[in-house]
């Protein structure tokens, strides 16, 4: 299954998880942009990397300043809701602060846990911000075997 050939966000969508990679700066952020018939909804969900860090340094050596791991509980609770309510879970999004927007080895890794990805009509939204500043937002793709970077676009409202 092929993911979407391009992406549009509405405006105050884009806004927010701008706003959002604003706020988490210098950590990645993370979320869901779900889509109601035309109206996206972005839900910040907690980047628990820190956490994970500090529990198993190991396991999880990356901190969340070059790493996410979206909450599982406040994921479930958005997926849930928007199966519920007959939504579309649009995109995935992240940020990388002080970074370009590509798609690493990580995050195709997070998106395909057992090889293929867990929604692969979902795109990925990869936010690049320096110093509070966004700089890029990319989307990508499921495109048969990997990730490919799609056209993003800004609906004006």
């Amino acid at each position: 299954m092929r993911g979407p050939l391009e992406l549009t966000l509405t405006e105050p969508a884009w806004a927010e998880i701008s706003r959002h990679a604003v706020d988490a700066f210098p950590e990645e952020c993370c979320g869901v942009i779900v889509d109601y018939g035309g109206r996206d909804e972005v839900r910040r969900l907690r980047n628990m990397q820190n956490q994970l860090h500090a529990l198993d340094p190991e396991s999880y050596p990356r901190d969340a300043t070059i790493a996410y791991a979206m909450d599982p509980r406040e994921l479930e609770t958005v997926i849930d809701e928007a199966e519920a309510t007959g939504a579309k879970i649009k995109a995935f999004y992240h940020s990388h602060p002080g970074h370009e927007a590509y798609f690493s080895e990580e995050d195709k890794a997070f998106a395909t846990p057992f090889g293929e990805p867990t929604y692969p009509q979902s795109a990925q939204i990869v936010i690049s911000i320096y110093n509070r500043a966004v700089k890029r937002i990319c989307a990508y793709a499921w495109a048969e075997k990997d990730f490919v970077e799609i056209p993003l676009r800004k609906l004006s409202t």
